[in-house]
């Protein structure tokens, strides 16, 4: 009789093939190790993100950005640092709904398509801490810019996906 025969419980069967887990967004991008990178890459996207601005809005927001380094250097970085987490925590749930989707559609692709949504979850995070922040001035400064935010928020997600994607590996 065969040994792999089914009821035989001497019998060795394969273990079940199971699909690989993809690791959450967390685990790519929250990596104590990897962190410094991810904040560095964010930089940039938003260096870039900011410079492709064109026309008045443009001009408004690339003269903002440039005078907020200005006055105070660092503060880009420690920004994105210190929003990191949170952000995650946010687009933790696009991640995994298109990871169970079986990844068939592109992570770009699936985030273009839901970037209202992403935008909406990303500025909820800055949305809460303008309404905890205690500078009055700050708080009127980012409440003027709120309205036009969502829109620079959803032309951002393909170089955030982009971003994704290239730390998967």
């Amino acid at each position: 009789m065969d040994a792999l025969a089914e009821g035989d419980p001497g019998a060795v069967h394969p273990a079940p093939e199971r699909e690989p887990t993809m690791p959450s967004l967390a685990d790519i991008l929250l990596q104590p190790g990897k962190r410094p990178a991810i904040v560095s890459e964010c930089e940039t996207l938003l260096d870039e993100e900011v410079s492709s601005k064109g026309g008045l809005t443009g001009l408004a927001v690339k003269a903002a950005f440039k005078m907020v380094k200005a006055v105070k250097p660092g503060i880009v970085r420690e920004s994105v640092d210190g929003l990191l987490d949170d952000f995650v925590r946010r687009m933790e749930p696009f991640y995994t709904q298109w990871s169970a989707s079986g990844g068939s559609v592109g992570l770009a692709a699936y985030f273009i398509g839901r970037s209202g949504e992403i935008a909406d979850a990303l500025l909820g995070v800055t949305d809460e801490r303008a309404a905890r922040a205690k500078n009055a001035t700050l708080r009127k400064a980012y409440e003027s810019l709120r309205p036009q935010g969502r829109k620079h928020v959803q032309e951002a997600i393909p170089r955030v996906a982009r971003m994704v994607e290239r730390n998967q590996a």
